[in-house]
């Protein structure tokens, strides 16, 4: 990719993040979400939704930056949030399918894409977050978000009150295997709790074919 390429896709993400394009990808992504034609992360699920127990917290990725910032970053893989109670996972599927679009066509994926929910809360007054410094490192591969997709009308400041909760969808290109360790970056900081996160899901997709056959 050469230097003209890079800045056009910089300048794509920073868009995104700051809500520009949010406003008018609406209706795009409303109608491709209700058009009932299932997503390729869809057709690969391999449980059934509806049948899941567990509660969005339990498959979300936790990090601190200092003493101020919490960020949590949640994959929104139907292999993932199928594992979720029927309420949270439609809820989570939802925000996914109505975004998915948008993401794909800022980061100019027409293949694999996955999606992330991350979301930054404020322990003290007048925090300032930085979107772009947010990594994931997988199967040896360090990746930034190719793009970034306001969900928070607020996001676009890039500055937190206390107790202000900000979120966007994030789209990194390329397959992830779940099943294996991810680490999440910010900064200086870093988390491998995906590692402890993958027998927790692994046990409760169990139950979920369980539930589903004795049904």
């Amino acid at each position: 990719m050469n230097a003209q390429s890079c800045g056009r896709r910089r300048a794509a993400v920073a868009l995104v993040a700051s809500g520009i394009f949010v406003a008018g990808a609406g209706a795009h992504d409303k109608a491709n979400a209700q058009s009932g034609v299932p997503s390729q992360d869809q057709q690969k699920a391999t449980v059934p939704a509806g049948f899941g127990t567990l509660k969005q917290d339990v498959f979300t990725i936790q990090l601190r930056s200092g003493s101020a910032l919490l960020i949590k970053v949640t994959p929104l893989n139907e292999n993932v949030i199928r594992t979720a109670a029927p309420d949270t996972y439609q809820r989570l599927h939802n925000i996914a399918e109505s975004r998915r679009a948008e993401a794909g066509r800022i980061a100019g994926a027409s293949g694999d894409l996955e999606l992330f929910q991350v979301s930054f809360f404020s322990y003290e007054p007048d925090v300032v977050f930085q979107p772009e410094n947010l990594q994931i490192t997988h199967q040896g591969r360090q990746m930034r978000p190719a793009a970034i997709v306001a969900l928070t009308p607020g996001w676009g400041r890039q500055r937190l009150a206390q107790q202000e909760d900000q979120r966007a969808i994030y789209a990194f290109t390329g397959k992830f295997d779940y099943n294996q360790g991810l680490t999440v970056r910010y900064g200086l900081e870093q988390s491998d709790a995906w590692s402890d996160i993958i027998s927790k899901l692994e046990t409760e997709r169990a139950k979920i074919t369980a539930r589903a056959t004795a049904k």
